[in-house]
C-alpha cells in the first residue's frame, strides 16, 4: 500500500475527469453533473483510504513518490505529505463534491446574477475538477520549482471561472486576480531559480554540492544572510498576496462579489490557504533567519489586517463583500500564528486553515443559496426569512456564529490557541488582535438581524426553504463545524508533529514563565 503513488493518482483523476467532460454532448447537462459529482467523490474515499495509513508518529512526508522530471535543471515530480499538508488535501476533496452539488442548477445561471454566463455549464464542472488538481498538488509538491507550477496552475481555472460565470464585473474582477497573482507569482519565480545556483555550490560555501529543487535539500543549506533576505521577500511576497494581507489585499473583496458562491468556497475556503501554508513551509524553514527578521513586521500587517478587515466587514452592504473581508481578517489570524512561533500558536494557525475553510464555505453556499432565491446578494434586499425558510435561516445562523468564533464551533478552538501562543511571546499583538473578537459579533449578528430577523419583506414571502439537494451539501459541513468543534484532537494530533519539526528548523521554543512570573525568551517547552 505504501508504494502505490496515492498522491500521483489524486492529482491525475480530477485531471482526466476534466478531459472526459469535454467529449460529452453539450445538450447532456445531466450526465456531465453525474460524472463531475462521480469523480469528486472517488477522490475524496480516495483520499480518506490513504489518509487512514498515515502515522503521525512516523516519518515527516509519507506517501512519497520521487521520478526525474527536468534532470537537466534538477526537477522532480516529487510528493508528500505532512500533516498539515494532508489536512489541507482533505479539506480541498470534501468541499468540492459538495460544490459541485451546489453548483448543481445554479453553474448556468452565473451564481444567481442576470449576466449570462460566457461558458457552458460543462465547462464551469470541468473547470472544478481541474483546479481540484492543482489544489491537491500544491499541498502536496516537495520539489519547490513543482510547487510553484502547481501554484501558478491554479490561476487558470479560477480566472476563468471569474471571468465566465461571475457577475456584471466579472471581466474586471478576473484579470485584478490575475494581474495580483502573477506579480507574485513573477517575485517567487525569481526567488526559485535564485535556489538552484545556491544549492549548487560546495558545501563549504554553504551549498550541496549538487543544484537541486528538493525542499528537504533546500532546508539544510546555509544561505548567506543577506540573500536569505531577499528571497524570504520573494515567497513572503508572492503569499501575502494569495493569502491575502493588508495591503495587497484588494482583489479579494471583488473576486468574492464577482464570483459564483460555489466556486468562491474553493478561492476564498482553499485557494488562499496556499498563501499561509507557503509561509508556514517555506518561508521559515527554507529561511529561518530571514524569518525572524521579519516577524516584528509581518506581525504588525497580521494585527492591521485583523482589525482592518472586521471594521471594513461592518460597513458592507453586499454579503459576499462583507464575507471576505471577515475572511481577511480571519487569514490575519492565521498568518499572527504562524509567525508567533509557539507551538500553541502554529498548531492553532494550521487548525485555523482548515476550520476557516469549512466555516467560510458554509457562509457563502448559503449566501449562494439567498442569492438564487432572491437573485441579490445586498443585505438591503432580505429581512425576515427565517419565517419563511427556518431551516436555511438557522444554517446561516450555525455558520454565522462559528465566523465569530463562538465557543462550541471549529473555529474558537483555532483561535483561541493563535491568540494563547501569540500572547507568550508577543503579548501586544495578542492583546490588539482581541479587538477583532468584539468586531465579529457586530458584522455577524448584523448582518443576520438585517438579512434573517424581522417580518419578511414582500420580495421574500414565497422563498422555498433549503431542498433536499441543497440539505445535503451543508449538513456535512455544520457537522464537521460542530464536531471539530468539541473534540479537534484527531486533527490536532496529525498537525502537531509537522508544526514541531518547524519550530525545530526556525530554532524557537515556546516560552517557559521563570520563577519570577516573567516569560523567559528561550525556555524549555512545559
Amino acid at each position: 500500500m505504501s508504494d502505490f503513488p496515492w498522491l500521483s493518482v489524486l492529482i491525475g483523476l480530477p485531471l482526466v475527469g476534466a478531459l472526459l467532460l469535454t467529449v460529452i454532448p453539450r445538450e447532456r447537462e445531466a450526465l456531465v453533473k453525474q460524472f463531475a459529482l462521480g469523480v469528486s467523490l472517488v477522490v475524496a474515499v480516495l483520499t480518506g483510504v490513504m489518509a487512514a495509513g498515515f502515522d503521525a508518529g512516523g516519518p515527516r512526508f509519507q506517501f512519497d513518490e520521487k521520478y526525474w522530471w527536468i534532470k537537466e535543471f534538477g526537477v522532480h515530480w516529487a510528493l508528500g505529505v505532512d500533516g498539515v499538508a494532508l489536512t489541507l488535501i482533505l479539506l480541498s476533496v470534501i468541499l468540492v463534491p459538495l460544490v459541485i452539488l451546489a453548483s448543481w442548477n445554479e453553474a448556468d445561471r452565473s451564481g444567481g446574477s442576470d449576466v449570462p454566463p460566457k461558458r457552458s455549464a460543462k465547462t464551469y464542472f470541468a473547470l472544478l475538477l481541474s483546479l481540484e488538481a492543482a489544489m491537491i498538488g500544491v499541498f502536496a509538491a516537495t520539489d519547490v520549482f513543482l510547487f510553484y507550477v502547481f501554484f501558478e496552475a491554479m490561476l487558470i481555472p479560477v480566472y476563468f471561472i471569474i471571468g465566465s460565470y461571475g457577475g456584471a464585473q466579472r471581466s474586471y474582477a478576473a484579470v485584478k486576480f490575475l494581474l495580483y497573482s502573477l506579480f507574485g507569482g513573477l517575485l517567487m519565480l525569481v526567488a526559485v531559480i535564485w535556489l538552484y545556483p545556491l544549492s549548487a555550490k560546495s558545501v563549504d560555501d554553504g551549498g550541496l554540492g549538487h543544484g537541486t529543487f528538493m525542499f528537504d535539500e533546500l532546508a539544510k543549506m546555509n544561505i548567506d544572510p543577506t540573500t536569505a533576505k531577499w528571497l524570504f521577500l520573494g515567497f513572503f511576497i508572492a503569499f501575502a498576496i494569495k493569502a491575502p494581507m493588508f495591503p495587497v489585499h484588494t482583489w479579494l473583496p471583488d473576486a468574492a462579489q464577482q464570483s459564483p458562491a460555489g466556486a468562491l468556497v474553493l478561492i476564498v475556503g482553499v485557494l488562499d490557504k496556499v498563501g499561509t501554508y507557503g509561509m508556514l513551509r517555506f518561508c521559515l524553514e527554507l529561511f529561518p533567519g530571514a524569518s525572524k527578521w521579519a516577524t516584528p513586521a509581518v506581525l504588525a500587517f497580521a494585527v492591521v489586517s485583523i482589525i482592518y478587515g472586521a471594521i471594513l466587514a461592518i460597513g458592507q452592504v453586499d454579503m459576499k463583500r462583507l464575507i471576505a473581508y471577515t475572511s481577511i481578517s480571519h487569514f490575519g489570524f492565521i498568518v499572527l500564528g504562524v509567525f508567533a512561533m509557539t507551538s500553541q500558536a502554529q498548531s492553532g494557525a494550521a487548525l485555523y486553515m482548515v476550520n476557516h475553510g469549512f466555516s467560510t464555505g458554509a457562509l457563502f453556499l448559503i449566501v449562494g443559496f439567498l442569492i438564487v432565491r432572491r437573485r441579490s446578494a445586498r443585505i438591503s434586499d432580505f429581512g425576515g426569512v427565517q419565517k419563511v425558510a427556518p431551516v436555511l435561516a438557522g444554517t446561516f445562523l450555525v455558520a454565522g456564529l462559528s465566523g465569530l468564533s463562538l465557543p462550541g464551533l471549529s473555529p474558537f478552538v483555532s483561535e483561541f490557541l493563535v491568540v494563547v501562543g501569540t500572547f507568550s511571546r508577543y503579548e501586544w499583538a495578542a492583546v490588539a488582535s482581541i479587538i477583532a473578537v468584539v468586531l465579529a459579533a457586530i458584522y455577524i449578528l448584523w448582518m443576520y438581524q438585517r438579512t434573517m430577523g424581522g417580518p419578511p419583506v414582500p420580495a421574500v414571502e414565497g422563498m422555498k426553504d433549503l431542498s433536499a439537494r441543497e440539505k445535503w451539501v451543508i449538513a456535512p459541513i455544520i457537522a464537521i463545524i460542530v464536531a471539530m468543534g468539541f473534540f479537534p484532537q484527531p486533527v490536532l494530533h496529525v498537525i502537531n508533529p509537522s508544526v514541531d519539526h518547524t519550530l525545530a528548523r526556525v530554532d524557537q521554543h515556546d516560552p517557559a514563565p521563570d520563577i519570577t512570573g516573567n516569560v523567559a525568551e528561550n525556555g524549555a517547552r512545559p
